[in-house]
Order: C-alpha cells, then sequence, then structure tokens
C-alpha cells in the first residue's frame, strides 16, 4: 500500500469523501482539483482551471468535470457523479475500489467482471490534463463512453444557462474543439485512438457544490454538456482522454503520459509530499517567475511571495528559481512598496511588511548559498529605495518615526498580513506601530549595514532597537505589546510577537526573548501552528465557518496559521538549541496526518482554533508548506 490510500469503505462514504480534495498544477498557471471521487464540491474545482489572459487575470474553469460510462453486453454503468438538488447523480462512486497517489492520482473502478484503472496527469509546460483510462480485466466486448462537462467562466463564477453559447464544433485529429464565447481559447478535446464523437448538445441544470452553500455563496450552476466519446477497449489497454487550449497530436500522447509520470517527485513519504506541493506554488508564465499564495482561488501576493520563497525552492536545492521570483517581484517595486495583489495596471499596494520580508528572503538566500555578491549586485539599489522611502514617508502614512519605530495606517486600510476586511471596515486595522513590521525594520537595517557598511543605517537600527525595547516590552506581562499608537497600547495575545524572536538580527536579549516564546507557547502554539490570537481572549474565535463576514472576523482572531510556526521554532531552537529538537519534531511529524486530510499530500491554509483543529481555507497554501520544509531544515542543521 502506498503512503497515500483509500479503501472503498472510505470511498463511498460521501461524509469521508467529499471532505478530501486534489489539487495538481503545472508551471503555466494551470491547475485541476476535485475531491478524491471526481465529485465537485467548489465551484473552484475543475479538471481543466486554466488562466485566460486576454479576459483578466482569473483562473478559469474550462472543462468541470467528465462523466464516464462502463458498457458491456448493452448494459451501461455510470462512473461518475455530481450533486443536484436532493440527490447524487449518478453515484459511481459506489464503483470505486480504491484511490491511490503514487505518482499521480489514481481510482480503480470495480463493475462486475471490469476492472478500470483511472490515472489524471497535467502536462508540466502547456494548459492541458490527460486522463489515462486502463482496462485491467474484462471478461467480455467492453466499450467506454466519455461524456465532458463545460463551463467556461472564471472560477469566481457560476455558469448558467444561456442562448449566447456557441455549440458548434470542428473536428481535429481523434476529437473536436468548442469555443463556448468568442473571447475564450478553444478546448481541444481529443482520445489517444480513434474514436466517435456523437453531438448530443444539452444542458446540465443545477449541479450543486456543497462547500459553496456551507460558505454562504451562490452554489448551483448549470453546465453544457455537448455530446459524448465512444471507443472500444480491450483487457490491458491503456486510452488517453486530453482536453487542453492546444491542438495535440494524439499519436504522442502516451508517451507524453510517460514522460509527465518521469518528471514527478515521488509522492511515498511526508517529505516528499512537501517537496512535490512546493513545486506546484511556482508558475512560468510570460517571461515571468511567480509564486502563486495558495490553491485553489489564491493569485500572487508580494508578502505572501516572500515568506515562502525560501522554503518553497531554497529548501529544495532550488536556487535559480528563487532569484527568478525575486528578479520578477524587484520589477513590480514602485517607490518603496511592492504590490501585495496583482501587477501591471490592477494592483493593490497595501501591504507595509512586504518590503521588509523582501530583505529576509535575500538574507535566506545568502544562509543557504553564502552567495553574498548576487544579492548586491541585483538588489541593494532596490534595499536602498526602501529603506529611504519608509524614512522619507510615503503611502498609507507609511514613515519612520523621530524614535526610529515604524508607524503606518489609515482608517479603513488593513497593512499588515491580518488584513481581514469588512463592510464595517478592517477587522484588526492595527493602526500605528505594529510589533513585527519593527522586528522586520530592525532586522532590514542591519543587514542593509551589513552588505554595505553605512553607518547612518547603522545609527537608525540603534535608535529603533532602544526605543522598541522601552516600548514594547513590559515587565509585568512577560511579552511584547501587538501595536502601538501613540499613547495606546494593545496589549492582544498575538503570534505577531514571534517574530522579534526569530529573526537574523533582534532587538531584545534571551531572558526577554525566552519570555515571549514561553508565552506563545502556553497561550498560541496549538499542534496545527500559532492561533492569531489567545483563547483568553473575549474576541477569540475558536472556529472558521459560516458566511463571508462571520470568517473574515474569525480569520485572526483565533484561527491557528501554519507559517508563524516556523519563526516560533526558529526563535526556540535559538534559545534551546539541541534540548528544543524534541518538542519541533513532535510538531513537525504531527502534520503527516494531514497528508491524507482536506488537501491530500499538502498543508492548507489554516485551521480552527479549538481541537481538533480542523482544515479551512485553502487546501494547498504556499507559505504553510515552505514554513514546514525550512523547519525541517533548521532541526538538520542543528543536527
Amino acid at each position: 500500500m502506498s503512503y497515500i490510500h483509500f479503501d472503498k469503505a472510505q470511498l463511498i462514504n460521501l461524509n469521508y469523501s467529499l471532505d478530501r480534495e486534489t489539487i495538481r498544477t503545472n508551471r503555466s498557471g494551470t491547475y485541476t482539483s476535485t475531491s478524491i471521487i471526481g465529485c465537485n464540491t467548489r465551484k473552484y474545482h475543475g479538471l481543466l482551471v486554466a488562466p485566460q489572459p486576454q479576459i483578466n487575470t482569473e483562473n478559469h474553469v474550462m472543462l468541470s468535470t467528465v462523466h464516464e460510462t462502463v458498457i458491456q453486453h448493452g448494459a451501461s454503468f455510470n462512473l461518475g457523479i455530481s450533486k443536484f438538488p436532493g440527490n447524487y447523480s449518478p453515484r459511481g462512486h459506489k464503483y470505486l475500489k480504491d484511490f491511490d497517489s503514487e505518482p499521480i492520482p489514481k481510482l480503480t473502478y470495480r463493475v462486475g467482471g471490469v476492472l478500470l484503472q483511472k490515472e489524471l496527469i497535467l502536462d508540466t509546460n502547456r494548459d492541458r490534463v490527460m486522463i489515462r483510462y486502463t482496462l485491467l480485466e474484462a471478461h467480455s466486448p467492453t466499450t467506454l463512453r466519455i461524456s465532458p462537462f463545460l463551463a467556461f467562466r472564471g472560477y469566481h463564477s457560476l455558469c448558467k444557462e444561456n442562448d449566447d453559447i456557441n455549440k458548434e464544433f470542428n473536428k481535429v485529429p481523434n476529437g473536436v474543439s468548442f469555443q463556448l464565447y468568442d473571447v475564450y481559447d478553444p478546448l481541444f478535446l481529443q482520445v489517444s485512438k480513434e474514436a466517435e464523437f456523437v453531438s448530443n448538445p444539452d444542458w446540465f441544470r443545477n449541479v450543486e457544490y456543497i462547500l459553496e452553500r456551507e460558505r454562504g455563496y451562490d452554489y448551483q450552476e448549470d453546465l453544457f454538456v455537448p455530446g459524448y466519446f465512444e471507443f472500444s477497449i480491450e483487457k490491458g489497454e491503456s486510452v488517453i482522454f486530453s482536453a487542453g487550449l492546444t491542438e495535440a497530436d494524439p499519436t504522442t500522447r502516451q508517451s507524453a503520459f510517460q514522460k509527465e509520470i518521469k518528471r514527478r517527485i515521488p509522492r511515498n513519504n511526508f517529505e516528499n509530499c512537501l517537496k512535490n506541493s512546493a513545486g506546484q506554488f511556482i508558475r512560468l508564465r510570460d517571461g515571468e517567475t511567480r509564486v502563486i499564495a495558495g490553491y485553489p482561488w489564491f493569485g500572487w501576493w508580494g508578502r505572501d511571495t516572500f515568506i515562502a520563497l525560501p522554503g518553497l525552492t531554497l529548501s529544495t536545492g532550488n536556487y535559480k528559481t528563487f532569484l527568478a521570483v525575486m528578479d520578477t517581484m524587484s520589477k513590480d517595486l514602485q517607490g518603496p512598496l511592492f504590490p501585495n495583489v496583482g501587477s501591471g495596471v490592477n494592483f493593490n499596494m497595501n501591504s507595509i511588511d512586504a518590503p521588509l520580508w523582501y530583505f529576509w528572503a535575500m538574507q535566506q538566500y545568502i544562509l543557504y548559498t553564502k552567495d553574498t555578491k548576487t544579492i548586491k549586485t541585483r538588489y541593494l539599489e532596490k534595499m536602498k529605495g526602501i529603506i529611504d522611502g519608509f524614512r522619507n514617508g510615503t503611502d498609507f502614512n507609511i514613515h519612520v518615526q523621530n524614535n526610529g519605530l515604524v508607524y503606518g495606517g489609515e482608517e479603513g486600510k488593513a497593512l499588515t498580513w491580518m488584513d481581514a476586511v469588512t463592510p464595517d471596515g478592517p477587522v484588526t486595522p492595527r493602526i500605528g506601530c505594529p510589533v513585527e513590521i519593527q522586528a522586520l525594520w530592525y532586522n532590514a537595517l542591519c543587514f542593509y549595514h551589513e552588505l554595505t557598511g553605512d553607518e547612518e543605517v547603522a545609527a537608525m537600527a540603534a535608535k529603533t532597537k532602544e526605543t522598541f525595547a522601552v516600548e514594547f516590552w513590559s515587565d509585568e506581562y512577560r511579552y511584547l505589546a501587538d501595536y502601538i499608537n501613540g499613547e495606546e497600547k494593545n496589549w492582544d495575545i498575538r503570534s505577531n510577537m514571534v517574530f522579534a524572536t526569530s529573526l537574523p538580527y533582534t532587538m531584545l536579549d534571551e531572558e526577554k526573548n525566552d519570555a515571549i516564546l514561553e508565552t506563545v507557547k502556553s497561550k498560541l502554539l496549538t499542534t496545527r501552528g500559532l492561533r492569531s490570537l489567545s483563547p483568553d481572549d473575549p474576541g477569540y474565535k475558536g472556529y472558521y465557518f459560516g458566511d463571508q463576514i462571520s470568517r473574515d472576523e474569525a480569520y485572526h482572531n483565533g484561527t491557528v496559521w501554519v507559517w508563524p510556526l516556523g519563526h516560533f521554532v526558529e526563535g526556540y531552537l535559538k534559545i534551546h538549541g539541541k534540548s528544543g529538537l524534541n518538542m519541533v519534531n513532535k510538531l513537525i511529524k504531527g502534520f503527516d496526518e494531514v497528508m491524507t486530510q482536506y488537501g491530500i499530500g499538502t498543508v492548507a491554509e489554516i485551521y480552527d482554533g479549538d481541537p481538533p483543529h480542523r482544515s479551512k481555507g485553502a487546501v494547498s497554501q504556499a507559505w504553510s508548506v515552505a514554513e514546514l520544509l525550512r523547519m525541517m531544515d533548521l532541526v538538520k542543521k542543528i543536527n
């Protein structure tokens, strides 16, 4: 049995199987995602979800799903499953024998004497998904029918039956192509052997996505099924169905499929699952290399990029990709700020910390490679621009005060990573001087001084350090204020203080850092990361659920985040060294079980603050995966 495996009893139990999702991506930004039984539970699910840059910066669901039918002696057995009002239909999951994820998602169906295997893989560099069907057993002539469900819509929206659709198709080798709307690329549906396409256009109405209903969104859509492919399949034969935005050569599908399998890192243990997942966040498209913050619904984010990049690339020895991403991001710098979301003419600059994480990412590169020269040659001027911009003042009232602390914020804006906003405004506005911003600012100044010997910058760092120790530390509480705004000091116990202990340059002595970490350990540490607010706080919310507003209110008020755990571990190991390894190893190993929960083979965005800390949010998050890989490296270095 492989590392990730589900048996028949688990698969036919919808309460179990629908909670577990697969996500696979390729280098062009295309992904395929569904539940482990092939029933879509989100509007973001689809077998081919690809960028359509001529429309917008979103991904678009081109091929939602396929329903397969096994035909023997005139009897039909439908292997597909979709949710409709009041029932699941057809209920093909009852034929499932098992699910395997090594090296790619593999479903095996048992229909009487028929044993059919279904494997799915994405083309690494093209917007194309390939599904390989292998008839393992059969005692009589067998026919396979494949019915494609087309959507052609942005992944944040839903499709409804309409008269604007173009039902016409063009014949291509062993298949057809459809272009439901003029603004879209055509979708090429092809089979690796000669197959009959039977045109039978129809709408399947009111397909339901149960997780969208749970999240308070519209959850019903209509999908267009243009007809079906039908072909005979012999025992031992493999046939490949492909769906892509460019025409494929059917005669090369078998070799192309095998070539893709050889590219894959085996998912045969926890670490390899993380390495596989890490590669899925890197997108190379239109000459740019970017980090997708999470799947299925995130795009690329400035803050998330710099936090996740070291773990995603340096931990796996992929130094070239690290620099490619930094080069791409450096071009986006505007004054001292990076776009937090988006690029070009569509962006949002409201991230006070992204420019400071830029420094940290470069420190990690030097730590791994000892290559200071490349950093100085490529990025020193950008670093100087960020420091000067903060010192002179920039957008969102971001500026360095006379006491050396960085101030930022204005009404209605959320500038830190705690950025949830409801119609009433930011949930945690933190206007003023947030604790992690001071830690990052000091670290950036010290790093710049390390590279240049600039004594003026060193003096700025010294002033920041002196003020920070006085203003943020409490002898009574034995931890740091979360933020300061004039005379106001906020003493909420949040994970933000942990960065004052973990960064390469820190402002407090070991005794104070130890006390901070003990507070974090006592109030915030869980088996899945750090809570964003202490359970003792009256504003604490232990569960992340409900509509958008309910979820946003919980997002940073108790919800557990994985990525700050990496900094807790780093700060903890700085103090405790080898004596801290037992606890750290236990924390890392605890994530082994999430490989078969929620996002299969990857790590979720967030977890409930209260036990059992159920997975929530995006099924696969870049900085969650990245920081676990970096934590494993921290352990290896101490050992």
